[in-house]
């Protein structure tokens, strides 16, 4: 079996006895349904109506996602050339990150409605600082003897951020484009539970009003399922993209 294989054995072994243990466990503690229901009435509670809110949320926390890292890492290019611009609107962002979004969310609402924009922009506001973080300490981490060299052979501006800057702050976007992938999730979800009809956060409120907790446990599970989705899929094209790198931990 390849090196490959074995390692994705590791988190299916794990999670496979976990869930054995908690269905044991509700089982023979004689834990009531709504405080805490074994993973077979989780399953059971699973309907068709679940995947098409997971869609909608999914779709959300995605564009949220594409627009917050876009911004982003355009931002820092800005303010990696513009010291002035950095030293004025870096405070501006940290105010907003330690905005909790669950303050800004019913504004959101107010302003944009209860469909699909706010729960976008709910995303994409979670998801901007990271990416704007690490970009710009990406953007700044050249060596020294590098810069020298392209100086030495005058290489332009745009030589220097396509050739230089660029790829070696890749590492750092990757790693903000990994820890974003799992936020823009729990955006979305904050944004539909302030106002929304459909989604896998407005299946949670619901389900809460009602002590439905099967339900609920199967759309946090559906939740826990998107953002390894998307964590998964850019671990992929970290790999693929940053070539040069041992990714994986020896």
């Amino acid at each position: 079996m390849s090196e490959k294989w074995k390692n994705s054995l590791y988190p299916l072994g794990f999670a496979l006895v976990f869930v054995l243990l908690w269905e044991l466990a509700v089982r023979a503690l004689d834990i009531p349904l709504y405080l805490l229901p074994a993973p077979s009435s989780v399953i059971a509670a699973v309907d068709a109506n679940l995947g098409s809110h997971m869609l909608v949320t999914l779709m959300e926390a995605l564009v949220g996602f594409l627009i917050a890292n876009v911004l982003g890492l355009l931002t820092a290019i800005i303010f990696v050339h513009s010291k002035p611009i950095e030293k004025g609107a870096f405070p501006l962002a940290i105010a907003l990150k330690t905005t909790p979004l669950v303050a800004l969310a019913p504004l959101l609402v107010v302003w944009m409605g209860t469909g699909y924009s706010s729960k976008v922009v709910a995303s994409m506001l979670i998801c901007f600082f990271p990416i704007l973080v690490n970009s710009v300490k990406g953007l700044k981490a050249i060596e020294y003897e590098a810069w020298e060299l392209f100086s030495t052979y005058k290489g332009s501006k745009w030589d220097m951020f396509w050739k230089l800057r660029l790829p070696t702050s890749l590492p750092y976007v990757m790693s903000a484009l990994k820890i974003s992938s799992s936020l823009a999730i729990v955006g979305a979800i904050v944004g539909e539970f302030v106002g929304a009809n459909k989604g896998l956060g407005y299946v949670v409120l619901i389900s809460s009003y009602h002590m439905d907790t099967p339900v609920m446990f199967s759309a946090i599970l559906a939740s826990a399922a998107c953002g390894l989705l998307l964590f998964w899929t850019i671990a992929w094209i970290e790999k693929k993209l940053i070539f040069w790198q041992r990714i994986d931990e020896i």
